[in-house]
C-alpha cells in the first residue's frame, strides 16, 4: 500500500496479515482457531468462537500472538523474556559466549530479551567489562536484523553499585551506541536513602581488580565483595539523572519495590525486566501479553445520546476470556529454550493489559491530568485485576493450580497488596488456587494499538497529538512518513463537526505536568501485579535536577520503574506533530 493509505491498514498488512488474510477478521479466525487447539476436541469450536468474539470486542493477543499463532512456523508467541547475560558457574571463569548464543536463539524466534549485566565482571578484572559485553549482544542482534529477521529488542539492566556504572551511563550519549537496547539502572532503597541523606556510596563487585590495579579502597566488604570506588551518592545520582535528561536513558527500576511486591518473592529474585519494563522476570522468565482496548467499553461517548459511562460488566467478561486465551498460549507456543519452558510451566505468568486508556477518559469527559480521571482509571485497572484473578482461580479448578502456588503468598493479610481482592475472589483462590502466578501487566502496546485498535492511545499513555506524521519502516525498506490521527479526536469532530472547539479535557501528553503523568501511574500500580510501562515527557525547560526530583517522587509513591523523554530538535523524531486547529487551540490554552 502507498504511504497515503490508512496507518492502521499499513501496519496491519506489514506486520500481522499472513498470506491469504485480506482483513483483520481473517487474522482473528486464524488466531482464535489456533489458540483453541489445546481445548478438548468437543469444545474447540466453542472456545474458538469465544476467542474470536473477544477479538471483535477489543481483547486481543499481543503482537507475537497475532503474528505467529497458527502459522506453522517456529516463531514464539511470547513477547517478553529475561535471560542471564553471563555464565558464571562456580569454579569456572565467567563467560558471555554460551549466554549470548542462548540469547540469539530467543531473538531469532521473535522474543524481546532483558538481561541483568550486574554479574559481568567489571573492566580491569581481565575482561572487557559490562560495556564490552553489551557491545557483543548489540552486534549479534543487529546481525539478525541485517539477515532479514524482525528487528530485535533488548534491555540492559545494571545495579547501582556496579563499578562499570559510570561508563554504562556515558555509553549512549548522542544515542548512537547500542541501538537495539533500552537501558535501566536498578536502584536499591539503600542507595536512594544515601541520596536523600547525602551519604557516601561504594561501587563494588564480587570479582577483585586485576593484579596491580588495586585502588586504596580495594578491600573486601563483610559480604565478600571488593570495593572499587567510594563517592558521594549524590554525585552518582547526578550522573544517572543527567544521562536520563540528556539521552532519555537510562530508565530506573526500583528493585526493592519490585521484589517486595512480588507474590513469589520467597522463591525468586527479580533483577531485570523485558525490553519495555512492564514485566520484571527471573532468569529464563517470560510472559505472554494480551491488551484490551478499554475505550470500546465507553457508552455514549462525550455524552451524546445519554450520559457518558463505562461498562464495567462488559469489560469483566472480556477479561475472564482473555485469561483462558493467554493460558492456552503457554501450552501451544514454541519455546526458544527448554529453561524458558520449564520456568513458564512452573509459574504460568500471563499479562492482561489495556490500551486506549487516554481515549476512554476523553470520551468520558475526563482530563487525564486530574484526580477524577485517575479515579476512573484505577477503577478500570481494579476491574481487570479482580476478574483476572477470579478467572485464574476458576481455571485452576478446571486445569490445576500452577505448580509453584503457595496460598499464603496471595491470601495472607498484606500479602503483596493483594489483600484487597474481593471476598468472592479470595474464596475462589482458597478453594482452587491460581492457574497463573501473575496476571496483570500494562505494556505500551505499540503496533497492535495502531493495527487493531485504529491507532488509539498506547497503553496507559496520554495522547501524543491529535494528528501527526509518523515514520514507519514498512517491508524492511526505508522509513516513510504516514499521517496519523487520534480516534477520540476524530470521534469528537464526527459528532460535533470539524469546526467544533475541543473540550478542555483534550490535553496532549506534552501539555500535562510531569507530576500528573506520574500520578496516573501511581494510581494504577496497586492493581498491577507485574509492572507498568510509562514514559514521562519533559518540557524543553526541564533540567536534570527536575528528573531527579521526579525519580524520587516515583520511588516514594510506590511505582516500580519510570522513564523520561525530553524532545531533542537534533534527533529525527518518530512522531512529528502536524499543524492543525486543535493543536493551535491546545497550545493557546497552555500559554494562557
Amino acid at each position: 500500500m502507498p504511504p497515503s493509505a490508512d496507518i492502521s491498514d499499513l501496519v496491519f498488512a506489514d506486520r500481522y496479515a499472513r498470506p491469504g488474510e485480506a482483513t483483520r477478521l481473517d487474522t482473528y479466525r486464524r488466531v482464535a482457531t489456533a489458540l483453541a487447539r489445546c481445548e478438548p476436541a468437543p469444545d474447540r469450536a466453542r472456545h474458538a468462537a469465544r476467542f474470536f468474539d473477544n477479538f471483535l470486542a477489543g481483547a486481543i493477543g499481543a503482537g507475537r500472538i497475532m503474528a505467529n499463532a497458527g502459522t506453522g512456523g517456529d516463531a514464539t508467541m511470547v513477547n517478553c523474556f529475561v535471560q542471564p547475560a553471563i555464565d558464571a558457574a562456580p569454579g569456572r571463569p565467567a563467560s558471555v559466549d554460551a549466554a549470548l548464543a542462548r540469547a540469539v536463539r530467543t531473538l531469532r524466534m521473535g522474543g524481546g530479551v532483558g538481561y541483568d549485566f550486574t554479574p559481568v565482571p567489571p573492566a580491569g578484572t581481565g575482561t572487557g567489562g559490562v560495556c564490552a559485553a553489551i557491545d557483543r549482544y548489540d552486534q549479534a542482534c543487529q546481525a539478525l536484523a541485517a539477515s532479514g529477521r524482525r528487528r530485535g529488542a533488548q534491555m540492559a539492566v545494571l545495579a547501582c553499585d556496579h563499578p562499570d556504572l559510570p561508563a554504562f551511563l556515558r555509553a549512549k550519549a548522542g544515542r548512537r551506541r547500542w541501538p537495539t537496547f533500552n537501558l535501566s539502572v536498578a536502584l536499591s532503597d539503600r542507595f536512594l536513602r544515601a541520596v536523600e541523606h547525602d551519604a557516601s556510596w561504594d561501587l563494588r563487585h564480587a570479582c577483585p581488580p586485576a593484579p596491580g590495579a588495586l585502588s586504596p579502597l580495594a578491600a573486601r566488604d563483610s559480604d565478600g565483595c571488593w570495593r572499587y570506588t567510594r563517592l558521594p551518592a549524590r554525585q552518582l545520582w547526578e550522573w544517572i539523572t543527567s544521562a536520563a535528561w540528556r539521552d532519555a536513558e537510562p530508565g530506573v527500576l526500583f528493585i526493592d519495590t519490585i521484589n517486595a511486591l512480588n507474590p513469589l518473592r520467597g522463591s525468586e529474585w527479580l533483577a531485570a525486566t523485558n525490553p519495555c519494563g512492564e514485566q520484571p522476570l527471573p532468569a529464563y522468565g517470560s510472559c505472554v501479553l494480551g491488551p484490551i482496548h478499554v475505550s470500546r467499553f465507553v457508552r455514549h461517548p462525550f455524552g451524546v445520546g445519554g450520559p457518558a459511562g463505562f461498562d464495567f460488566s462488559a469489560l469483566a467478561r472480556r477479561v475472564r476470556i482473555q485469561v483462558r486465551l493467554l493460558d492456552n498460549v503457554l501450552e501451544l507456543t514454541h519455546w526458544p529454550l527448554p529453561e524458558q519452558a520449564a520456568e513458564a510451566r512452573a509459574k504460568r505468568r500471563i499479562g492482561v493489559g489495556l490500551s486506549g486508556l487516554a481515549d476512554a477518559l476523553l470520551m468520558l469527559g475526563l482530563d487525564y491530568g486530574e484526580a477524577p480521571a485517575r479515579a476512573c482509571a484505577a477503577r478500570i485497572a481494579r476491574c481487570i485485576r479482580d476478574n483476572a484473578y477470579l478467572a485464574s482461580a476458576e481455571l485452576a479448578g478446571e486445569r490445576g493450580a500452577f505448580p509453584a502456588f503457595q496460598p499464603a503468598a496471595y491470601l495472607d493479610a498484606g500479602a503483596c497488596g493483594l489483600s484487597r481482592l474481593p471476598p468472592a475472589v479470595r474464596a475462589a483462590i482458597a478453594r482452587h488456587g491460581l492457574r497463573n502466578s501473575h496476571l496483570v501487566s500494562f505494556a505500551p502496546t505499540g503496533s497492535v494499538s495502531i493495527a487493531f485498535f485504529d491507532n488509539c492511545s498506547s497503553g496507559i499513555e496520554a495522547v501524543h497529538a491529535w494528528q501527526y506524521s509518523r515514520r514507519l519502516r514498512l517491508g524492511g525498506g526505508e522509513p516513510v512518513s504516514v499521517r496519523a490521527t487520534n480516534p477520540a479526536w476524530r470521534l469528537w469532530h464526527r459528532l460535533h463537526g470539524d469546526a467544533a472547539a475541543l473540550p478542555a479535557c483534550f490535553r496532549r501528553a506534552a501539555e500535562l505536568p510531569a507530576a500528573a503523568h506520574l500520578a496516573m501511574q501511581a494510581a494504577l500500580q496497586p492493581w498491577v501485579d507485574a509492572a507498568i510501562s510509562k514514559t514521562v515527557p519533559l518540557g524543553p525547560a526541564s533540567t536534570a535536577a527536575d528528573v531527579g526530583t521526579l525519580f524520587l517522587q516515583a520511588w516514594r509513591q510506590g511505582v516500580k520503574g519510570l522513564t523520561v523523554f525530553r524532545p531533542d530538535p537534533a534527533m529525527t523524531a518518530v512522531l512529528e506533530p502536524a499543524p492543525d486547529p486543535a493543536g493551535a487551540c491546545a497550545a493557546a490554552r497552555a500559554a494562557g
